[in-house]
């Protein structure tokens, strides 16, 4: 499989570092971890949203399709994160493993029904009272002017991450985005915040009863 971050990887976080510091806050914010708990993130691309548990003494692990992306993640987490080339929709880990699973800035990338089947995975893998860290991009009202620049450099770069990402991200919006996936899953979301004047949800949510 071709590997779409090759090329992109060895400066991926000085191009977004400090433009996705404001979301991994925020997400800290809605979870905040106790010693012990393992976390996975699904898409970990380089780390930087795991590294921020590793202070916490969490299990950090994390699972990407990119081994460029995952080269980065080991140089930055060293042997504290556990990290592992693959599909998220068929994760490697047994049933109620994780205190969190987490996605970010990941599942607008996805077809349709690769979103639902990682989303049925992460699930799968969540403790009985474990929960779900989402964070994604939200499809308005946005506030000016803020949410319209916001939107509108969003749009330029999925516009320019090539056919098969732009066309997934294109669903995605009219979907509902992050809100519209978590109806669609049946999550309870417990927290919810926008940023950038809402361009950017951060949902915290668990899993509802079986339908």
């Amino acid at each position: 499989m071709e590997d779409a971050y090759r090329g992109i990887a060895w400066i991926y976080d000085r191009l977004f570092e400090k433009l996705n510091l404001g979301l991994r806050l925020a997400g800290l914010r809605a979870f905040r971890p106790a010693r012990g708990m393992n976390i996975l993130e699904v898409g970990c691309g380089t780390g930087a949203f795991l590294s921020q548990y590793q202070r916490y003494g969490c299990g950090l692990y994390g699972v990407d399709l990119s081994p460029s992306m995952l080269a980065q993640a080991h140089a930055r987490l060293g042997a504290a994160g556990r990290l592992l080339q693959g599909d998220a929709a068929h994760l490697p880990y047994a049933r109620q493993q994780f205190d969190l699973a987490t996605a970010m800035l990941c599942l607008h990338e996805m077809s349709p029904a690769a979103r639902s089947a990682v989303m049925a995975e992460m699930k799968r893998v969540l403790k009985p009272n474990g929960r779900i860290l989402l964070i994604d991009f939200q499809p308005g009202p946005y506030q000016p002017l803020q949410g319209w620049i916001a939107r509108a450099l969003i749009f330029l770069i999925e516009f320019n991450a090539g056919g098969e990402h732009f066309k997934n991200y294109r669903q995605f919006m009219p979907a509902g985005g992050l809100p519209g996936l978590a109806a669609q899953q049946a999550l309870v979301i417990e927290k919810q915040y926008l940023l950038a004047g809402g361009a950017f949800a951060v949902l915290l949510a668990r899993p509802g009863p079986p339908g």
